[in-house]
């Protein structure tokens, strides 16, 4: 199939190849939508656990869909502003974006990005599975279409493009594509060695080796218009929208919240604005001068002194002087402070947004102009130093990390218990069946290979409750027998 647009539509889709009027990337977004997948991402935690903050904050689902309505924004930006160049490295439909938007969270586990290091640990070193766990590679699985005996048991059956948009990380932990490009020097975003991993994989990867043959279908339209380790440009409007999203709506929640206090935060920004670059890093203003440090040492293609100087600024006089000047109550006025926040600063990042077709190895062909892309940085740093590194929140977090072992453990006892084999849930029969399946015969232990990957999937598509009222109803403290079933 020579045309590029057919290309980008046909695969597993069941559109039909004389249909080209229609648009199918808008199946694609219903069919994600309606997707039991979709709905699970409003019992799973973005930042702060909505089942414990008591006030209204984003959940996964809620993230979504404001990273689609970003994510389609900046589509027709692009679109308008360069639709030859859009089309030379090989299309931006925003019906493509959004419908990747939707879609790139599926796979996060319960817990948020805890509950994924969580998994990826015991992936490796519990239950030897090489690939581990990524959420961006388990969103992947989950639209992929696999087949069990011919019958479709997990899949969205989306065209090529939208699954090549999905792939924010387009290369494996391992070996795709050749050369990977953990070998890069620098490596791009995501793509260094694992930490933890003693034989080189990357830290983040978009799919698992399993879901290989997949990839290279949904990115054949691309060969020769993007880099093979490159995000398409759909790909990288997705990516680039979900930063946005994240530095700014995750500010509301525990701004909301009253987590986020404007003396922390005015005391490390002043600091460094008065000291600079002799910042003592022990000191107030020292976090944040070990982040300029950090950006020139990893990001030197896109870091500069004034325009972070300028990014300081700016968040210190409409993020400290602005939104944290009153504390949130619960009123309209409130509401509406938090509201013009966020207007504000997406317009601005959206606005900014351009498209090169000479891209940095470490960004996309959709990025941020030098200043806005200092302006994340530095809304990201608040989110990290004053939130995400909290004591307070480390330890819900311990108990949540513990309450996840404990379930892989015991979901696999059971798996392995020669006694139940007739009463485990029917799903986990499946991903075992599943599992089996994707690896050829003869593979060293395929059957106990087959059981993690099966409890790791299980586990990763439970919501924040269920996975807590499983884990109560293995330990014997959950009462309510008959309506524990609807986690199994």
């Amino acid at each position: 199939m020579d045309d590029p647009r057919a290309q980008r539509l046909f695969g597993d889709t069941t559109v039909a190849p004389g249909d080209l009027a229609f648009s199918p990337f808008r199946v694609d977004r219903d069919r994600i939508v309606s997707s039991p997948f979709f709905a699970r991402l409003a019992g799973v935690t973005q930042v702060i656990s909505p089942g414990g903050a008591g006030l209204l904050v984003h959940n996964r689902l809620t993230h979504s869909l404001k990273v689609a309505q970003v994510a389609r924004a900046i589509a027709e930006r692009v679109r308008d502003g360069d639709p030859d160049l859009a089309d030379k490295l090989g299309g931006c439909d925003p019906d493509v974006v959004e419908a990747a938007a939707l879609a790139h969270d599926l796979g996060h586990p319960p817990f948020g990005h805890l509950g994924e290091r969580v998994l990826d640990r015991l992936a490796r070193q519990r239950l030897g599975l090489r690939d581990g766990f990524e959420g961006n590679a388990q969103s992947y699985r989950i639209v992929t279409s696999t087949e069990i005996g011919g019958q479709a048991t997990i899949g969205l059956n989306l065209t090529n493009a939208t699954r090549a948009a999905i792939l924010k990380y387009p290369w494996t932990r391992h070996g795709h594509p050749e050369p990977h490009p953990r070998f890069m020097d620098p490596p791009p975003r995501g793509a260094a060695v694992h930490p933890d991993e003693p034989d080189g994989g990357s830290a983040k990867f978009g799919a698992y080796s399993t879901e290989i043959d997949d990839v290279r279908a949904a990115r054949a339209a691309f060969a020769g218009r993007v880099a093979d380790w490159q995000q398409t440009v759909e790909a990288s409007v997705m990516d680039t929208a979900d930063d946005i999203a994240y530095a700014i709506h995750d500010l509301e929640d525990v701004h909301r919240v009253g987590v986020l206090q404007q003396g922390s935060v005015a005391t490390e920004l002043m600091a460094w604005q008065r000291w600079g670059t002799a910042t003592d890093l022990k000191r107030a203003g020292g976090a944040i001068e070990s982040l300029r440090r950090s950006l020139h040492r990893k990001e030197s293609w896109i870091a500069d002194d004034d325009a972070f100087a300028d990014a300081v600024e700016l968040v210190r006089a409409e993020l400290v002087d602005g939104l944290l000047a009153q504390p949130f109550d619960g009123s309209v006025a409130a509401e509406a402070r938090v509201a013009a926040f966020s207007a504000t600063w997406t317009r601005r990042l959206v606005d900014s947004v351009e498209m090169t077709e000479q891209a940095a190895v470490r960004s996309g062909h959709v990025q941020l102009t030098v200043a806005q892309w200092h302006e994340v940085q530095i809304l990201k740093f608040v989110q990290n130093r004053f939130v995400l590194a909290r004591p307070d929140l480390a330890l819900h977090q311990r108990g949540q990390a513990r309450l996840l072992a404990t379930l892989v453990e015991a979901l696999l006892a059971w798996l392995t218990d020669p006694e139940e084999a007739d009463r485990l849930p029917r799903r986990l029969r499946d991903l075992v069946e599943l599992g089996e399946a994707e690896l050829p015969k003869g593979t060293p232990e395929r059957l106990a290979r087959a059981r993690g990957r099966a409890v790791i999937d299980f586990v990763a598509g439970l919501t924040d409750s269920q996975a807590v009222g499983l884990m109560d109803a293995l330990s014997g403290r959950s009462r309510q027998l008959w309506t524990d079933v609807f986690v199994l």
